[in-house]
């Protein structure tokens, strides 16, 4: 079996991971309070108006020495402590990270099927090609939010909001890929 062969459940996981996920962010209600907002919104603005767009860390050090200096460390201690994105200004425009989430998806129903590929022969089962393409989508959806929480402060409740999407897409992604593989 090749990947080619396999474009059907590829094409048609990406679309109804889309759909789903469209679903999960404006209608279910579970990822309704992963942002808040900040105190002293017009003054943080303020501070950050003119900023480049990009990842910022505050305080910023260029690296362990750093972590020796008493005026670093202060900074530290008295906090606030952030990791900020910067992004262009302008209003959001939706239609741009729409196609490009469609192509993620359809990059990760490349992924399942690459693994199903190269271990289901033509003809194989059902629960085998959902439970390699299902393993697969759920890791690609999910896993990089654990080392958010880790290493970036990211709340471990959105890591796991995130980990039960993951869930449900591989879920989604499995039983295509089981269908119609």
């Amino acid at each position: 079996m090749t990947i080619a062969a396999l474009w059907l459940p590829i094409v048609v996981s990406a679309v109804i991971v889309f759909v789903f996920s469209a679903l999960v962010w404006m209608v279910f209600p579970w990822h309704k309070t992963d942002l808040a907002p900040v105190e002293h919104e017009d003054a943080v603005r303020n501070a950050l108006k003119g900023s480049r767009p990009g990842y910022y860390m505050l305080p910023f050090g260029k690296g362990p020495e750093d972590f020796k200096d008493p005026e670093f460390q202060k900074k530290c201690t008295d906090g606030p402590q952030a990791f900020i994105t910067v992004i262009p200004n302008g209003l959001p425009t939706m239609g741009p990270k729409l196609a490009k989430t469609f192509i993620y998806y359809l990059f990760i129903g490349m992924l399942c099927a690459y693994f199903v590929s190269r271990t289901l022969g033509p003809g194989g089962e059902y629960l085998e090609a959902f439970r390699i393409a299902g393993t697969v989508a759920f890791v690609a959806h999910g896993v990089a939010f654990i080392q958010d929480s880790i290493w970036f402060g990211r709340p471990w409740s959105l890591t796991a909001k995130n980990l039960f999407d993951a869930l449900l897409y591989g879920l989604l992604t499995g039983g295509v890929f089981g269908w119609l593989a």
